[in-house]
């Protein structure tokens, strides 16, 4: 992705009129929840109105709080901006959820410079959670600093799959799974469970950028490790279409739980 040599922090005036644009946005979603018909996209997946309307929101909001910083978002532009700084947008991540009346589904929204993902913040309207980070300074669950190490007070033996990575349960049949499944549905929070202590390890077998952009500075700012499995996204140049582009990843929080997972992981994508 772009590369820039000096990059500028977001104001803590922007970063403020960014919690109020995330408010003004999960508000709306819950207003919608449980009374918003769907339709079928192009590639089979669902897609709300509301889904469009938080995405023209975000987009008009950040560009008066960021101008002259491009968006790239799941409903609308694909393609890397131009811009040494620029943002990734994922309006409502788990729109299945969303329309199926579960009240589990996401707001991500992450800031990159230098190619990689700097501010992120990812929203959980339902459950009235959000998780902020900036890169080199830490991670925010509603306003209280997280730490590494308190995942591992959770004693968690779950692993996390998407619906898309459960047959790797038929690739290894005369083996264990390494853990307790679950599916929640939705990639982004699939893989932040890793790094808030829910699980030990999430499995994504074709994220988009969009999905993958908010949860890896958090995973990263929490010290879990990730293994881009196929194509790593610091090495995507300005201008590319990222909208048929999947960044297979698998994320563990700790090296022991890597590698127990690694086998699985690799088995998917080689069948893929």
């Amino acid at each position: 992705m772009n590369q820039s040599p000096i990059s500028k922090p977001l104001s803590k005036a922007q970063l403020i009129s960014i919690h109020h644009l995330v408010d003004e946005v999960a508000k709306r979603q819950l207003q919608d929840f449980g009374q918003i018909n769907s339709d079928i996209k192009p590639d089979g997946t669902l897609i709300t109105e509301c889904d469009r309307w938080s995405d023209k929101t975000i987009v008009q909001g950040l560009s008066k709080i960021a101008p002259g910083e491009g968006v790239l978002s799941e409903e609308g532009k694909q393609s890397i901006p131009s811009s040494s700084e620029y943002w990734v947008v994922d309006p409502l991540d788990g729109t299945t959820n969303f329309a199926a009346g579960i009240p589990y589904w996401a707001i991500s929204i992450a800031r990159f410079t230098n190619g990689e993902p700097e501010t992120a913040f990812l929203d959980i309207p339902a459950l009235k959670k959000r998780i902020f980070a900036i890169k080199g300074k830490g991670v925010w669950l509603n306003d209280k600093p997280l730490n590494p190490e308190s995942r591992f007070k959770k004693n968690s033996d779950c692993i996390s799959l998407c619906s898309r990575s459960i047959k790797v349960l038929q690739m290894k049949p005369e083996q264990s799974f390494p853990g307790k499944i679950r599916l929640l549905g939705v990639s982004s929070l699939n893989m932040t469970s890793v790094a808030i202590g829910q699980t030990i390890a999430a499995l994504e077998a074709t994220p988009k950028i969009w999905d993958v952009a908010a949860a890896w500075l958090i995973l990263e700012e929490l010290n879990c490790l990730i293994n881009w499995l196929d194509i790593n996204p610091k090495n995507i140049l300005s201008g590319t279409d990222l909208s048929s582009v999947n960044f297979p990843l698998l994320t563990a929080s700790s090296k022991d739980k890597l590698n127990n997972m690694l086998p699985w992981a690799t088995a998917l994508i080689q069948d893929s």
